[in-house]
């Protein structure tokens, strides 16, 4: 079981900057991704940000140029830089992790959540 614990949100006005993090724990071994999602109420959750093994990251189209993922493989942590934030960027934010565990010839994979935070940008 992984646990992960979001921080970091809140309130910030348009065009200003937020930091969140994601500190993953528990059986951590095997984690070759995480990323961030986000979900307004009502509508389904999306993919915001990326990152796998090797540092490779991923990015939804209108966060571009804003946002940064970063990983820390010896911390566990997993945050996202939001810059230059849009009120339509206001949404509940979820911290993911995938892993992937082969024991002999069979292999697993899982996915993990966190419980979400709030970010509210002010126009």
């Amino acid at each position: 079981q992984v646990h992960l614990v979001e921080s970091g949100g809140g309130l910030v006005q348009a065009g200003g900057s937020l930091r969140l993090s994601c500190a993953a724990s528990g059986n951590i071994f095997g984690i070759d991704a995480m990323g961030w999602y986000r979900q307004v109420s009502g509508k389904s959750r999306e993919m915001v940000a990326g990152i796998v093994a090797g540092g490779f990251t991923t990015y939804t189209d209108s966060v571009k140029g804003r946002f940064t993922i970063s990983r820390d493989i010896i911390n566990n942590t997993c945050d996202l830089q939001i810059s230059s934030a849009q009120p339509e960027d206001t949404a509940v934010y979820f911290c993911h992790a995938h892993r992937t565990e082969v024991i002999a010839s069979t292999t697993r994979t899982y996915d993990y959540w966190g419980q979400g935070t709030q970010v509210t940008v002010s126009s």
